[in-house]
């Protein structure tokens, strides 16, 4: 979200698991791993694991696009598992949207979903980029 704005986005997620069959819950974070909006989990500690697994996991796919896709942005990244799915796909500048899903979710009905969510409201989703306070590194000044 934008400097100043503290909108609570947790509805829109809540629209999303609603809205999408075998969706168990889904998750607004920071590109650095930080939870910022989120439905479904039964924990927020649980909601801070999955952000921190989806930041590494889209961060890894963002360098096999430069190393192997001439520096393709990524699209989404899934996670297929025995009993779940995982997605997670940009959601703004430095914001990433993640779902997790039961294995019976339509795959295809999820991703449109995201993308839906995703483009009609980009602009509340982006996570500007942490600034940093001078002196604030244990090294400032050497």
């Amino acid at each position: 979200m934008y400097a100043g704005q503290q909108k609570n986005l947790d509805w829109l997620l809540a629209g999303l698991v609603q809205r999408v069959p075998y969706t168990r819950s889904a998750l607004l974070l920071s590109s650095d791993g930080l939870a910022k909006a989120f439905d479904g989990f039964e924990t927020p500690t649980e909601a801070e694991h999955l952000a921190a697994l989806a930041s590494g996991l889209h961060s890894l796919a963002r360098s096999a696009g430069v190393q192997f896709a001439q520096g393709a942005d990524v699209r989404q990244v899934v996670v297929e598992l025995d009993t779940a799915l995982l997605f997670v796909c940009a959601a703004g500048s430095g914001a990433c949207l993640a779902v997790l899903a039961d294995r019976d979710a339509d795959a295809a009905v999820l991703g449109y979903e995201m993308a839906m969510l995703v483009k009609s409201v980009r602009p509340y989703l982006a996570t500007p980029a942490r600034q940093q306070v001078p002196g604030g590194s244990p090294d400032a000044g050497r």
